[in-house]
């Protein structure tokens, strides 16, 4: 297939994105291909796939992860969060963005859990009716971060104890996918996925689409985002196959959706999030509908659930430009770990976590974020202003919560 051509690289793991030089591109321009190009698509191969089984897979995840997984366990309702994809089922339990923190309420890894359909919603062999056994045993799947993987699968194994429940890592048979970028739908209906509503039980039968999106018996579709609309959809599908709906020419390399995920402001992965250091609500987990609040007990819960009361958070990670004095953007310069400083007060305000080109992400006090151009700089490059913005999904309440703290 195609690929579309406006940037060419491709690393494995956003630790290589981060610490390697690219060749010098515009951001600018390049976003704005990425948003002339319409929907596109990038195989993620900074994230690996594991598979938990057994019937206490619940019991056991709902004790160590920050959202609430019960969901997975209930019968399915009318509201769902897919996009309509040929021969899978309409009614599917929408995935869970989700954090393993540390018993001292830091980020460990992050979690998309996917629950696939069960054997009465999805198509048989023939592709032309529902299948009939009840009795497959009960599965999860998750794409985690591929860097971290055996450390994650090591750990995971060491919580289980005596849960009924394997993990097992199947990366080599599934792969992840993100298809984001203008144009594509934010709201699932035939309308706006018209060549999805054609095809599926109780309409027409592409015996050809049967492969790419059922596989193996198994129903695998695209899913909103369970964080934000903004980033698109996201799914799991066979490791032999382009998913459906990825128009010829359209799929495109894992960079393109880090520069996408940078302009909304969203790190991803232990990669981004400093694994044993970052305070969960400070990446903005809450926001991104990674954390729940009234779930009970788990993992790390006491620390996230007294900062979340305390109502303020002084630091958080903002999306950020590089320019020089005279407002040029500024192109490789800037590399992950570098502090930002106040140049009036002369005080460090945060550090950078992400750079990609005179883009990249950053941990900044908010009370210094927005001050206007002239305000930051890189420490030892004082050249190289900095501009921090806010992204249009956060909750007005942020800011203003911080204001208040500030004049009190």
């Amino acid at each position: 297939m195609n690929r579309v051509a406006f940037t060419k690289s491709i690393y494995g793991r956003f630790r290589s994105i981060h610490h390697t030089a690219f060749k010098q591109f515009s951001d600018h321009r390049e976003t704005q291909q990425l948003l002339d190009a319409g929907p596109v698509a990038s195989l993620l191969k900074s994230r690996g796939v594991i598979r938990f089984r057994g019937p206490d897979t619940l019991k056991f995840l709902q004790g160590l992860l920050s959202n609430d997984v019960r969901s997975f366990g209930e019968p399915l309702g009318e509201k769902t969060a897919n996009v309509p994809t040929p021969n899978v089922p309409v009614a599917t339990v929408p995935p869970l963005y989700a954090a393993l923190l540390t018993p001292q309420g830091r980020f460990l890894y992050d979690f998309f859990l996917y629950k696939p359909p069960k054997p009465d919603t999805k198509l048989d062999d023939t592709g032309t009716a529902p299948g009939s056994d009840p009795h497959d045993p009960f599965d999860l799947f998750a794409d985690v971060d591929a860097s971290a993987l055996a450390e994650l699968l090591h750990t995971l194994k060491k919580y289980r104890l005596r849960s009924k429940v394997e993990i097992d890592d199947v990366t080599e048979q599934f792969s992840c996918w993100q298809r984001y970028g203008a144009g594509v739908p934010v709201k699932s209906s035939n309308k706006e996925e018209p060549e999805a509503a054609s095809l599926g039980w109780g309409a027409g039968v592409d015996n050809a689409g049967v492969s790419s999106s059922r596989a193996n018996n198994i129903g695998w579709q695209w899913f909103k985002d369970p964080r934000l609309v903004c980033l698109g959809f996201r799914g799991i599908f066979p490791s032999n196959t382009i998913p459906p709906l990825v128009e010829a020419g359209k799929e495109t390399d894992e960079q393109n959706y880090l520069l996408w995920r940078i302009e909304q402001g969203v790190a991803e992965g232990s990669s981004e999030i400093p694994k044993g250091e970052a305070v969960p609500l400070e990446y903005n987990l809450a926001g991104l509908n990674a954390i729940s609040f009234d779930k009970g007990c788990y993992v790390g819960q006491e620390l996230i659930a007294r900062t979340h009361h305390r109502g303020v958070i002084r630091k958080r990670v903002v999306p950020l430009k590089f320019i020089d004095d005279d407002g040029k953007e500024v192109e490789n310069k800037v590399i992950p770990g570098s502090e930002v400083m106040n140049t009036a007060s002369g005080k460090k305000t945060g550090t950078v976590t992400t750079a990609m080109g005179c883009q990249g992400l950053g941990l900044l006090r908010l009370d210094d974020a927005f001050k206007g151009s002239n305000t930051l700089s890189i420490q030892g490059q004082e050249d190289v202003k900095v501009v921090a913005s806010k992204p249009d999904w956060w909750p007005s309440e942020w800011l203003q919560d911080q204001q208040q703290t500030a004049y009190a």
